[in-house]
């Protein structure tokens, strides 16, 4: 008895990976979603609050840039979720899912402390150099210990980095508990306000001119490394495939090691600008969120260090915008998250579209089935 074939029939849509998409269309897909969302947020502000969209968006973008102070403020913030994003860069070029950056920023940010509460009498400039060293030594050895677990015995590295980071809001709140001032306030204070020991100085008449230099040549470093450097090509390797990587002849246990002890140092140092270039004192709350949204930013940028620059610039923007429109329009604050979440929504989702394409079903493929 013949069995009888069923023939193939092309489904209508199917989805691709794409080869190659050039980067006028890329960033095209990004201007639309971006376009999309905000009008998105248009209909919802309307519909729930009865307020002009146009008044919310310019009220986002005063709250962000409205005055000179905002400004710097915004671009103070801006460096330092790109501070955070180009350490994450390298791990996460690896495949390695460094998800403790919060813990790598304190373990850094105890360290600028304990140096500017400790070491306050050095000369100012040196004084900079021994936080700025010191911090980074911290971040890396928050970064080195769940390499070598990595490398060595294959741990779970998301696990082990999300553990580390609880490790070091404990310390934190030990620290704080020991440098309290004044007693019994159960908070640090501002650290030398008098001296202003450990404090970045002023550049250009700018109390945050120094991170912004600080930063951009640490991104400048980085994207140098990564896509120049023996070291960047053996990373890369290691993320496609740690199999061809060690036919290479790479040894991966040391890249790993050797990767995530940067890692955690950059973020070391992200933890360095918090204490002494922003809040000049020290807390649980020192790092606050930004180790999990740099993600985001280390993400979508693909790893490439000014890329990252654009997407925490617009992550900042969001939220200082959606701070503002709070504040100034008497919502609740779930209104601006939801807004906030929405734009996000829309950035993140455009990636699919930018990494695959949608094929359909041509005529000339109906009319051969005929």
């Amino acid at each position: 008895m013949k069995q009888k074939l069923k023939e193939h029939k092309e489904p209508f849509v199917r989805i691709a990976k794409r080869v190659k998409i050039e980067w006028w269309k890329a960033w095209g897909i990004r201007g639309i979603a971006l376009v999309g969302a905000l009008l998105v947020c248009a209909a919802i502000i309307y519909a729930v609050v009865a307020l002009n969209p146009l008044q919310v968006y310019k009220a986002m973008f005063e709250g962000a840039f409205g005055t000179n102070k905002r400004l710097w403020v915004t671009i103070r913030d801006m460096m330092m979720l790109l501070c955070i994003g180009v350490g994450l860069a390298p791990a996460f070029k690896m495949r390695f899912w460094n998800i403790g950056a919060e813990g790598q920023i304190l373990a850094g940010a105890i360290a600028s402390a304990a140096c500017m509460i400790y070491l306050g009498t050095l000369p100012g400039i040196l004084l900079l150099l021994v936080m700025f060293l010191c911090s980074a030594v911290a971040g890396g050895l928050w970064g080195l210990f769940p390499g070598v677990f990595k490398a060595k015995w294959n741990t779970n590295e998301t696990l082990f980095t999300l553990m580390m980071n609880y490790i070091a809001l404990q310390l934190v709140a030990f620290f704080v508990a020991l440098w309290e001032n004044p007693r019994g306030s159960n908070k640090v204070g501002i650290i030398n306000p008098n001296t202003r020991a450990g404090w970045f100085p002023p550049l250009f008449g700018q109390d945050y001119a120094l991170n912004v230099i600080l930063v951009l040549a640490l991104a400048a470093i980085m994207f140098l490394y990564l896509k120049y450097s023996k070291q960047g090509y053996e990373i890369a390797v290691v993320g496609e495939s740690e199999n061809t990587a060690r036919y290479a002849g790479i040894r991966v246990p040391s890249v790993v090691i050797r990767t995530m002890t940067i890692s955690g140092a950059v973020c070391g140092i992200a933890g360095f600008l918090v204490v002494s270039g922003a809040s000049h004192t020290i807390s649980i709350s020192s790092a606050g969120g930004r180790g999990f949204t740099a993600i985001i930013v280390a993400w979508l940028a693909k790893f490439n260090t000014f890329v990252m620059i654009l997407i925490a610039g617009l992550l900042v923007f969001l939220e200082k915008g959606a701070i503002e429109i709070a504040s100034r329009f008497d919502l609740n604050n779930f209104v601006s998250q939801m807004i906030m979440g929405i734009l996000l929504f829309f950035i993140i989702g455009c990636e699919f579209f930018i990494q695959y394409e949608l094929k359909f079903r041509d005529k000339k493929h109906k009319e051969a089935q005929a």
